[in-house]
């Protein structure tokens, strides 16, 4: 299978015992603690697969970020590229980091996930989505969204110098901590129940797992659909109330397993 062609189905092998998700690390060289609970987890996790939903890094301004001497990305694939010798480790982009792009897979040897993709596995089939396209309320970033993504805007935007796209990109990032200290929580618009269970029927699923929300919890959505909402990772920012967990599927269910903080 190409590690760089978006998967829509990712079937489980018949031999897998589980499956793991995390998203919304939001990654910089300013978050070394969150970064080392990752390495810790890729190194001593016993899943079958490691799946990403998204935001894994506070930000991607295109794969020639790896070339800097030192580069804390690389770095981080590099720990993703030792895992994925051991089991399947698989990416979906989130709104931080869609950029990245084929040479970031290739270092990682992560499979790309498609933006809506079935999970098959243990008898179930779940929906894997990062979450920020089903947050319709957000009519500003929906507009940007559509912008961001398409492949013309992409390719004026990465062939500028990286020293403008970063700026670009701290401005995005100060916008958002902006919103957040203004608005708390009400920063984080929740998806739209119509989305979700339009998502869910279509793909004939009855379980939806994302990130992007920053509030974990489980939800029963009615008509026998229900929603895993990843937590953030954040070990950095506030020491009294750490946050590290993946969610674990099994042929037992779905269970929240903190990580050692």
């Amino acid at each position: 299978m190409s590690l760089t062609v978006p998967v829509r189905v990712l079937r489980a092998a018949p031999q897998w015992r589980c499956v793991e998700c995390i998203s919304v690390l939001h990654l910089s060289p300013a978050t070394p603690r969150t970064a080392a609970a990752l390495a810790d987890y890729l190194h001593h996790t016993d899943a079958d697969a490691v799946l990403v939903l998204g935001d894994l890094f506070e930000v991607w301004v295109g794969d020639d970020v790896l070339d800097d001497a030192g580069s804390f990305e690389a770095r981080v694939l590099r720990q993703f590229a030792d895992c994925a010798r051991h089991r399947t480790v698989a990416m979906l982009v989130g709104n931080r980091d869609f950029l990245l792009g084929p040479r970031a897979a290739a270092m990682a040897g992560w499979q790309v996930l498609d933006e809506v993709c079935v999970l098959e596995a243990f008898g179930r089939r779940t929906v894997l989505v990062h979450g920020d396209a089903q947050c319709l309320a957000d009519v500003d970033y929906q507009r940007f969204r559509l912008q961001a993504r398409d492949p013309a805007w992409q390719q004026q935007f990465l062939a500028q110098p990286l020293d403008r796209r970063r700026a670009f990109a701290r401005g995005l990032r100060d916008s958002s901590e902006h919103r957040k200290r203004t608005l708390g929580m009400a920063a984080y618009p929740d998806l739209d129940p119509g989305a979700m269970h339009a998502l869910l029927h279509q793909h004939q699923a009855t379980t939806l797992v994302h990130g992007h929300t920053h509030r974990p919890g489980d939800e029963v959505l009615g008509d026998g659909l229900v929603r895993h909402v990843l937590t953030d990772w954040d070990l950095d920012h506030d020491p009294a109330a750490p946050r590290a967990e993946v969610l674990r599927l099994s042929a037992e269910g779905v269970q929240r397993r903190p990580l050692p903080c």
